[in-house]
């Protein structure tokens, strides 16, 4: 595999990762439960994505 096929993937896991920390904070600052769980599975979602980059570019 190539490293762009890995970089592709971290880069997907960032913008997961920061559009869970946006819909979590903004959650946390309306009181609404609903958009807390969708940013912290959003963030989940985006440190999958961050490993199966790395371990895209290990091969």
């Amino acid at each position: 595999m190539s490293n762009h096929s890995g970089t592709s993937d971290k880069i997907k896991g960032g913008i997961s990762k920061a559009k869970g920390e946006i819909k979590d904070q903004i959650g946390n600052a309306t009181d609404n439960p609903r958009l807390q769980a969708e940013g912290k599975k959003d963030k989940l979602k985006g440190e999958v994505q961050d490993k199966i980059g790395d371990l895209k570019n290990k091969f």
